[in-house]
């Protein structure tokens, strides 16, 4: 909707998921929208750049939000408002189906062990 104001859909889908969501990191983007992974990461720089988003590493994980000090924030946030009553609901809902971070805690591999005391049974 907003592809041709912007310049690209990529960039149009970006803004968006951190509209809707508050906040997001490339690959997570990428994977809700089944866009390339690059073209994701090069509208963040550029959209970066720009100063429109702020960007905050947690862990390995770059993390995207509105840049609060920026002078259109307030413009842009009514534009995309707009835009996302045209969106479907989905996008609207992933908050609560996101987990927080991409990383899952690393499950231990391999057979479970029990010890046994001398003279125990079980």
């Amino acid at each position: 909707m907003l592809e041709s104001l912007l310049g690209s859909l990529v960039r149009e889908q970006v803004l968006l998921f951190i509209h809707a969501n508050g906040e997001g990191y490339a690959r997570e983007i990428s994977r809700y929208y089944d866009a390339s992974l690059d073209s994701v990461q090069k509208q963040l720089k550029r959209l970066e750049k720009g100063s429109v988003l702020k960007c905050e590493k947690k862990g390995r994980t770059m993390v995207y939000r509105f840049n609060k000090d920026y002078p259109f924030l307030n413009e842009l946030d009514r534009i995309l408002d707009r835009v996302s009553c045209y969106t479907p609901s989905e996008l609207k809902d992933s908050t609560a189906q996101r987990g927080c971070y991409p990383r899952k805690p690393r499950e231990t591999g391999g057979a479970r062990v029990t010890v046994k005391r001398y003279g125990e049974v079980r």
